[in-house]
């Protein structure tokens, strides 16, 4: 019996962990089926999930009202494989040894969830490609 490879595990960041980076980890939780950890953060959380981003992702079956935005830490990022920013700039921490991305996409903030969609698609895209990256099976039946 061969020994399993580690978990990758990746850490998606935003401001406000309200929108693109819960999306994200959304995404990438139920692609990955339990074959990557996945965590979230905000250097400045919001109070709650933006709501049009939780009824834009209700549309893919994809439930993430109970989700609650979590301030960034140094931890997080450490224990962390792939670090992706989606718009936090330099306030994210750099640590030797990590793979760091920019995803640069609009912020949904403020905006409605038809100005939500195709932020969503457009992260639903790279999560893809990144499990590809990763060489973690896509789980999804699409």
């Amino acid at each position: 019996m061969s020994a399993a490879a580690p978990r990758p595990s990746v850490l998606f960041v935003c401001v406000h962990n309200a929108g693109r980076s819960q999306m994200a980890a959304a995404f990438l939780t139920r692609l990955a089926e339990g074959r990557v950890e996945v965590r979230s953060a905000g250097s400045a959380p919001a109070e709650t999930v933006n709501p049009a981003v939780v009824e834009a992702m209700n549309e893919t079956g994809i439930d993430i009202s109970a989700e609650t935005p979590k301030i960034l830490t140094p931890e997080a990022v450490q224990a962390s494989d792939v670090v992706i920013t989606m718009g936090c700039g330099d306030t994210c921490p750099v640590f030797p040894g990590k793979r760091y991305l920019d995803w640069r996409l609009d912020d949904p903030a403020g905006q409605g969830v038809d100005a939500v969609r195709p932020i969503r698609d457009a992260i639903e895209q790279r999560v893809r490609g990144l499990l590809a990256e990763l060489g973690v099976p896509d789980g999804s039946t699409n």
